[in-house]
């Protein structure tokens, strides 16, 4: 590697540092914007409601989950076995095209009903059975009950008109009534972080925080009612499962690089945490340093400018075939790369992605010590994302930042991979709030039967 080469290197490593003391600061900046956004001041992290709790484990039934978490869509029949044990019995997965991401919100939700629909046919499902629908949104949400909530602005290259401002439930069960739909019931709406919460409590009551590092990122927590805060439930429990948001956060240095990319987004300004951290937008970070290595004559032959200039044209999973020494460029449609070139790359995606992690572990640090100021008992975080579970090293670097923070006390957090939280999470909130429901009616029941 030449020396060129190696300076600008010298210097992204500078301008993507994330050192621990960073990290502290990061934190601290966190607790002030949970703690504004809790009050109902202005804030950058939402601290949206479920209203909904964590599971007991003895939630039990068979629901149907659609989940909506970026550009694809599944549908899943869930059952409950209330000891803790959950099951997908059947799944369909659908690409949503980006006709329909940026098309009509109608169409979008028509496009989502129609998926209900075939996933019925296929699997031989009575159509005028009665069934029990979660459907995780993953899209920042204010809920006004745990089957009810507005869309507040699309995220992840969605852009569809007419959503934003609705009640996303209200949608979807017009649109299922569309296709004649009838006997289906959307009884809960669940964020992806949410279900994956949800997922590992389950079975697991050291579980408080659920997190989502992949095409976007995002974050939740039990919020404890003995804390005072606007926007949450009257009714009398013990906690309550807020929405953090955290993608939008935006009390993080930025540089050139950051700017650059914010400057082409979809939404300028915005989910400046996201940007930094989530696999939607790493590749894209890399891909613009690669561009601007290229344009310096540093880098590649000039004929390749022509692949780094289309948007999206790295992502994250590409990135991560640099450490095992994967040929990268070979990835992307560049065939004839040289070695210089390609060792290159390796260390702009190692900079880039391990920033990422860096930032993630500084912000998984601020939500347990808001829980939990001085780490006294255990605390297990289920993440669900291809980022965290593909990406070589990735949870290795996100568990260096609690080491630096916490020493040995970082022994008690522990960091749990949680597939299907979207999924299965889904069904077990919308089992708990059946469950709560039934709770609810009961007194009101028994004080009919002592009246009569």
């Amino acid at each position: 590697m030449n020396q060129t080469i190696r300076k600008y290197l010298s210097n992204l490593e500078n301008l993507f540092s994330f050192s621990p003391a960073d990290a502290q600061g990061a934190a601290a900046r966190f607790h002030e914007e949970m703690k504004r956004g809790l009050n109902g001041q202005t804030s950058s992290l939402r601290m949206l409601p479920s209203y909904v709790g964590r599971p007991t484990g003895k939630e039990q039934g068979r629901f149907l989950a659609l989940d909506l978490g970026g550009t694809n869509l599944r549908v899943l029949a869930v059952r409950l076995d209330g000891r803790g044990k959950a099951e997908i019995s059947a799944v369909n997965r659908l690409a949503v095209p980006e006709t329909v991401m940026r098309g009509p919100g109608e169409e979008l939700f028509d496009f989502l009903a129609e998926g209900v629909a075939v996933f019925l046919e296929e699997h031989r499902l009575d159509p005028k059975e009665h069934r029990d629908l979660a459907f995780t949104f993953s899209f920042p949400v204010a809920q006004s009950a745990v089957n009810a909530g507005v869309l507040l602005n699309w995220t992840k290259g969605f852009t569809a008109p007419g959503v934003a401002g609705q009640n996303v439930v209200a949608l979807l069960s017009d649109a299922l009534r569309r296709k004649r739909i009838e006997a289906v019931s959307v009884t809960a709406l669940v964020n992806d972080t949410v279900g994956t919460l949800a997922t590992k409590s389950y079975a697991d009551p050291s579980c408080d925080m659920g997190v989502i590092l992949g095409t976007g990122t995002n974050a939740c927590y039990p919020e404890k009612n003995s804390r005072p805060a606007k926007g949450l439930s009257p009714q009398p429990r013990q906690e309550m499962i807020l929405n953090l948001e955290w993608g939008n956060f935006d009390k993080l240095d930025t540089n050139a690089c950051d700017q650059a990319l914010d400057r082409i987004t979809l939404n300028p300004g915005r989910q400046r945490m996201e940007k930094m951290v989530s696999g939607m937008y790493i590749g894209e970070l890399v891909r613009l340093i690669l561009l601007d290595m290229t344009d310096r004559g540093i880098l590649l032959e000039k004929k390749h400018r022509s692949v780094l200039v289309r948007e999206h044209a790295v992502s994250s999973e590409q990135m991560s075939l640099t450490v095992p020494g994967e040929d990268f460029f070979a990835a992307i449609g560049i065939p004839d790369a040289s070695d210089q070139d390609r060792d290159a790359a390796h260390h702009v995606c190692r900079i880039v992605s391990r920033r990422s992690a860096r930032i993630a572990g500084a912000a998984l640090a601020a939500v347990v010590t808001w829980m939990d100021a001085n780490l006294e008992k255990k605390h297990t975080i289920a993440i669900d994302g291809a980022l965290f579970e593909k990406y070589p090293g990735y949870p290795e670097n996100v568990r260096c930042v609690l080491e630096e923070l916490f020493a040995r006390r970082a022994e008690r957090i522990a960091l749990c991979t949680t597939s299907d939280g979207s999924g299965i999470g889904a069904a077990i909130i919308a089992a708990v709030a059946s469950s709560r429901q039934e709770q609810e009616h009961k007194p009101a029941r028994q004080r009919t039967r002592k009246n009569r």
